[in-house]
């Protein structure tokens, strides 16, 4: 018995079967290609020594093949540039920033999506608009607000900043997730007597967890690269700045100096890629997360 197809089906098997196809797969190496030789580009020139940067460009290290590691040893553990300190400042900025709003944004999302409450819909919509309030127009009032409460320049002033920033699309992001998650579930466990701590941390934290992986690796990276919060509401201060904040003055003050720019911008990359490419596997979970079916 033959089976008709509707326009969308035919067209979803059209485009399998065109991103299936050779010439699709060579056009994502080029791609990738392309997008690895900056990446490349920068490590050669990290691992050359000095006289050979400013004699000649990176390539050339294939014909002209010289190594150092006297570049990282400048940049981790020199006395004027000190990234050691700075990637631990990145560590104990990053993680806070990351584990904050997360769990902030689990208990808001979850009652949005699964406790209703007068105007909850209202507020939603609320917290769902602060997405479109530029970081900008915030750092004077935080700050001022910071300098009252006489944690400006402090590890706190930068989590407490990095949570209210991630929290409207956290919580936007995270409802989405668990209101796809089949009713019939909920009502099981509530009928068995659970409760919503109980339905929280056994039913829907299980099913979340690609979800707040997805996050978790976006915020990281943004947290990460950050330089306008940390050099804003952490003042430049050595006992809190990122390597960003370091980094950018390297850039500043050795401009002449590529082999240590270089070496120390794949220092202040190097954890994010590590951190995507492990988590890449839960990354693309999040992403189809949403089509859950009962």
């Amino acid at each position: 018995r033959s089976v008709k197809l509707s326009r969308a089906d035919k067209r979803a098997i059209a485009a399998k079967g065109k991103l299936s196809s050779p010439w699709a797969s060579f056009a994502a190496v080029v791609i990738a290609v392309l997008w690895t030789i900056p990446t490349f580009g920068l490590l050669v020139t990290s691992i050359r020594p000095e006289a050979d940067i400013k004699g000649s460009g990176w390539w050339t290290w294939f014909t002209n093949f010289h190594l150092t590691g006297e570049n990282y040893t400048t940049v981790l553990n020199g006395s004027s540039t000190g990234f050691s300190t700075f990637f631990i400042n990145s560590i104990a900025i990053t993680l806070p920033a990351v584990v904050i709003p997360i769990s902030l944004a689990l208990l808001a999302a979850y009652a949005f999506a699964w406790i209703p409450f007068k105007g909850s819909n209202i507020l939603f919509i609320a917290v769902f608009a602060l997405q479109v309030i530029p970081i900008q127009v915030t750092l004077i009032p935080l700050l001022t607000q910071y300098v009252k409460w006489g944690i400006d320049g402090s590890y706190w002033a930068i989590w407490i900043s990095h949570s209210m920033f991630a929290l409207p699309l956290a919580i936007f992001l995270l409802h989405n997730f668990m209101k796809d998650i089949p009713p019939s579930l909920v009502e099981a466990a509530r009928v068995d007597g659970a409760g919503h701590v109980k339905i929280f941390f056994q039913i829907m934290f299980p099913l979340l967890v690609p979800a707040i992986a997805s996050f978790a690796i976006f915020q990281f990276l943004w947290v990460w690269n950050d330089l306008l919060v940390a050099l804003v509401f952490g003042g430049g201060a050595a006992k809190v700045a990122p390597l960003t904040v370091r980094l950018a003055e390297l850039s500043g003050t050795r401009g002449a100096e590529w082999q240590l720019l270089s070496a120390g911008a794949f220092v202040a990359m190097i954890v994010p890629v590590v951190v995507f490419l492990s988590l890449q596997r839960y990354f693309v979970r999040g992403l189809l997360a949403g089509s859950v079916k009962g």
